[in-house]
């Protein structure tokens, strides 16, 4: 046992007490999955990351993620968090390890315990299933059929290394009414890691916002999450399919969060060629509001 520094920051939020909270556990070494788990189980945040000793010179750190209930190869607002934090003392690009893989991050200084970072999609977005029929979806987020639907948007299971199920949706009154009807979970979205809803809608609560969003993971702990940027990840091929974008490169605000009272902005760029993605990038801001000792 030893006392292990951590810090807590609010990420895609330049202000505290909003966004999607995350702890860093500056030193994981020496704890094993099971401490891990137990350790992100004990702070009951969305996601906890475990900072490790990097395997190679060509990475700044090494990265474990869990949610109270499962580890994750990958995610968005970890990434983006640690990030941050590793920019507050040294700024600029380098590459962090999480079990995706390598991920090439960019982080910038913007105050005292603020920053912004980028990093790029470890892999790009593919549509990995169908979705469940429409009914099943809707009784799983105590909606109706006739709040479902966007646009030329489809209902569908896409990954770039976590599967969400793309569910669009009417606008802010119908998103809003959205809640996790767990009798109905399994049969929407299957059992352990299962293909969790990620909620749009083109209706956004503030102007310059391309889409406003929700998302829901009760079987991984998370009953709803600020701010997904792995789904946003994710959503970014159904953007390009389905969102009538020319080729070239755009930059897209996605906010989520706010029926939470933790409003979350996420910045997403893709570059199209021949309509297909041939990059993309996830941004956004983080800001420390905690720190501390934990006994493990």
């Amino acid at each position: 046992m030893k006392t292990r520094p951590y810090t807590v920051l609010d990420v895609f939020t330049s202000r505290r007490f909003a966004g999607n909270p995350l702890a860093v556990v500056r030193d994981g070494e020496g704890l094993d999955t099971e401490a891990m788990q137990t350790i992100a189980r004990e702070f009951n945040l969305p996601e906890t990351v475990f900072l490790l000793p990097p395997e190679s010179d060509k990475h700044r750190a090494r990265l474990r993620i869990f949610t109270p209930k499962a580890e994750l190869p990958f995610a968005g607002h970890p990434t983006v968090g640690t990030a941050v934090w590793l920019g507050l003392d040294a700024p600029g690009a380098f590459v962090l390890k999480e079990e995706i893989g390598e991920v090439s991050c960019r982080s910038e200084k913007r105050g005292d315990g603020h920053g912004f970072a980028t990093f790029d999609l470890p892999k790009l977005p593919r549509r990995v299933a169908d979705a469940a029929e429409a009914e099943i979806i809707a009784h799983s987020l105590s909606l109706t059929l006739d709040d479902l639907g966007c646009d030329d948007f489809a209902p569908g299971v896409w990954s770039a290394g976590n599967a969400f199920t793309m569910v669009p949706v009417r606008g802010l009154d119908a998103i809003a009414r959205a809640n996790a009807n767990t009798a109905h979970w399994e049969a929407a979205y299957g059992l352990g890691k299962a293909a969790s809803p990620f909620l749009f809608c083109r209706e956004t609560a503030e102007t310059g916002h391309a889409f406003h969003a929700r998302m829901f993971a009760p079987t991984m702990g998370i009953i709803e999450d600020p701010a997904t940027g792995s789904a946003l990840a994710a959503f970014a091929g159904l953007i390009a399919q389905s969102g009538g974008l020319s080729d070239g490169t755009h930059e897209l605000a996605v906010e989520q969060g706010y029926e939470m009272g933790r409003p979350s902005i996420m910045h997403l760029t893709l570059t199209l060629k021949a309509g297909a993605i041939t990059r993309a990038s996830i941004g956004g801001d983080a800001v420390v509001v905690a720190r501390g000792e934990i006994v493990a």
